[in-house]
């Protein structure tokens, strides 16, 4: 038995193999990093024609690798949204013609719910626990109830955590991509040389805000041309770090949720792991971090959602559209 999962919701082709029966994971991924770097950003347009060129070749590497035939294929999973329009729609094209002609089932997947549930392709974790979806257009407070039914707690009101990184480094002059050069400055800075406003950490919601953290480094830059740039860049990586943190587990407290799973491509920084690893273990959470494969968007997240949903649903109409906005699943 085989799953096949897609991804392309944005600027990274991946196509994965997962074999429920051993755990075993073969992936191919098709970067797109040089393509948009002169920009300064993801262009959809370009995004898209990468997608459309690569997904196919990728599917049949990926079968090489684990040594079967396309025809082995036994379920197709592809992202649905959320993500880029015309990047959603090559992926689930090709999932969903590929499942057709096969003959085989076909999931189509939510990318930030196989966020939430990507630890489990590593590890074992039992419902309930607390997940924490940090990305470049997701900030999101989960309490995930069962393979299917969760409660979203709260959200970024403005931008999302991966956001605050990126406009951060571009404020500070790095380059793109920007969170990661924001990290590696970091790491030669004092996180307590500067203080940065950390954002509704005290709010009775369970909301986040990362914009008035960028706007407090823009006054900071003018005001403060001579300030050594990795200690700036400490800081202001610590106020994103430090908000994420408390927050979370504060909820997993308030929630008496013994386990908190984080995933997404912010998930990848390592003071955010350190500090939560450290904290947890202080107030004595269990926190699982997914592998760095797991963290930015892949398609073995997506195999082992889409073999995790079948497994409690079954398998989606090839009528499945794309959804480029995040949708939660209803409870219930």
């Amino acid at each position: 038995m085989w799953v096949l999962g897609l991804e392309s919701s944005c600027d990274e082709t991946a196509a994965a193999l997962y074999h429920p029966e051993s755990g075993r994971f073969f992936e191919r991924v098709a970067r797109q990093l040089a393509v948009h770097a002169p920009y300064g950003g993801v262009v959809p347009e370009l995004a898209s024609r990468c997608h459309l060129e690569t997904i196919s070749p990728l599917t049949h590497a990926v079968c090489a690798d684990a040594g079967i035939a396309l025809a082995a294929i036994t379920h197709v999973a592809a992202t649905a949204g959320p993500g880029l329009a015309g990047a959603l729609i090559v992926g689930l094209s090709y999932g969903k013609a590929l499942a057709a002609g096969l003959a085989v089932p076909f999931v189509a997947v939510n990318h930030i719910e196989a966020h939430m549930y990507a630890a489990g392709a590593e590890a074992e974790v039992h419902t309930p626990f607390l997940a924490l979806v940090v990305s470049g257009g997701h900030t999101l407070l989960v309490d995930i109830h069962d393979a299917l039914q969760y409660t979203v707690l709260g959200r970024t009101r403005d931008d999302a955590a991966g956001e605050a990184f990126d406009k951060g480094a571009k404020l500070l002059g790095l380059g793109y991509p920007g969170g990661q050069a924001l990290q590696e400055l970091a790491r030669g800075g004092n996180p307590r040389a500067y203080a940065f406003p950390r954002a509704m950490l005290h709010d009775q919601s369970w909301d986040f805000s990362f914009s008035g953290l960028k706007t407090a480094l823009v006054y900071f830059r003018r005001d403060h041309p001579e300030a050594h740039l990795p200690d700036v860049a400490a800081a202001y990586q610590e106020a994103i770090v430090d908000v994420l943190v408390r927050k979370t587990l504060r909820a997993a407290r308030h929630f008496r949720r013994a386990t908190v799973v984080l995933g997404g491509g912010v998930t990848a920084n390592t003071r955010l792991r350190e500090h939560f690893l450290a904290e947890g273990a202080r107030q004595g959470v269990r926190v699982l971090l997914p592998s760095f494969a797991l963290c930015t968007d892949n398609a073995r997240m997506i195999a082992y959602r889409g073999w995790q949903v079948y497994g409690a649903r079954g398998a989606s109409t090839l009528d499945a559209d794309i959804f480029p906005a995040f949708v939660a699943a209803p409870r219930g």
